[in-house]
């Protein structure tokens, strides 16, 4: 079967203020994450009117009903609460490294990378064999731009487990930001080659965090681009070229600094890419024009 994931599309820029947003906090005595009075109107919802009567007691439940319960918070939309179920299943005796990578998942999700790192990193020490902590471990490393830190953790992860085409995935996107281009294109041909839909974004929700973006998104574009231009794969070639240009690849170098896709430069598909970034390009040139001489700005 395979496993759900944790889908962080394109939100690399976000990821990266974690760290700098939670640092206040000690992991172990982490804040709030929202006020009494916040969280006391999410407790008047109408969601909250329907879960709460349903909710296990935490004195007498069973580890399992408590991390039940915790999941359903965390679907709803209820993540202090979600992550105090997943804290009574622990002192009920529950899985530790399981609960521990929920709550870490948790954390990632409110953007408290620091505390995530540290429930993952538990987690691992605890538990060396446990594949998805290790590429959770190497989200946040990635978050925190540690990228030697997310390589060496997701090389952990597919260690354990080499049929995962997220932990490739991720790792591919560990070296495209370290920098080294070949590696990364390497372990993306491996991430397609377990799951042809690895990049789609199709699944979420799930506790093994899968990231789809990077600080350089048309970068990673043309990345994927040569990686099909060398397998011929010209549809998907086209399609990351274009993704790439929509987000400001500068096309026609890019075809010129490349041999294998210059082979395609004179194909009527790419010259019509690069038409339209020229056109897009002197749009944007022209409504930043600043006002000519002699002309107010005023009325």
């Amino acid at each position: 079967m395979r496993s759900r994931v944790l889908l962080l599309a394109f939100v690399l820029a976000p990821l990266a203020a974690y760290a700098a947003e939670s640092t206040a906090t000690p992991p172990q005595q982490p804040a709030p994450l929202t006020s009494p009075e916040e969280r006391a109107a999410l407790h008047n919802s109408p969601d909250w009117a329907l879960i709460a009567p349903h909710l296990p007691d935490p004195k007498t439940a069973s580890p399992a009903d408590l991390e039940m319960a915790g999941d359903v918070l965390r679907a709803r939309r209820f993540p202090e609460d979600a992550l105090d179920y997943y804290g009574y299943a622990l002192q009920r005796g529950g899985d530790v490294s399981k609960l521990l990578n929920k709550m870490g998942i948790v954390r990632l999700e409110l953007r408290q990378v620091d505390i995530a790192h540290a429930m993952f990193l538990r987690t691992v020490r605890a538990h060396k064999k446990d594949a998805s902590a290790w590429n959770n471990l190497g989200v946040t490393d990635y978050a925190m731009q540690d990228y030697r830190g997310a390589i060496d953790a997701y090389r952990h992860a597919i260690k354990i487990d080499r049929n995962s085409a997220v932990f490739h995935s991720n790792l591919g996107l560990a070296y495209f930001e370290k920098g080294d281009a070949e590696e990364a294109r390497t372990e993306f041909s491996r991430a397609l080659q377990i799951d042809p839909s690895i990049m789609s974004g199709a699944d979420g929700g799930g506790t093994t965090a899968h990231i789809l973006g990077a600080h350089n998104y048309p970068g990673m574009c043309l990345e994927m681009a040569k990686l099909f231009a060398r397998e011929h794969d010209v549809d998907r070639m086209l399609f990351w070229l274009g993704k790439g240009t929509d987000a400001g690849l500068d096309l026609r170098s890019a075809i010129h600094d490349d041999t294998v896709l210059a082979a395609y430069a004179k194909d009527p598909r790419i010259t019509l890419l690069i038409a339209n970034e020229a056109q897009l390009h002197a749009r944007s040139v022209a409504s930043a024009k600043p006002p000519s001489l002699g002309t107010s700005t005023s009325h």
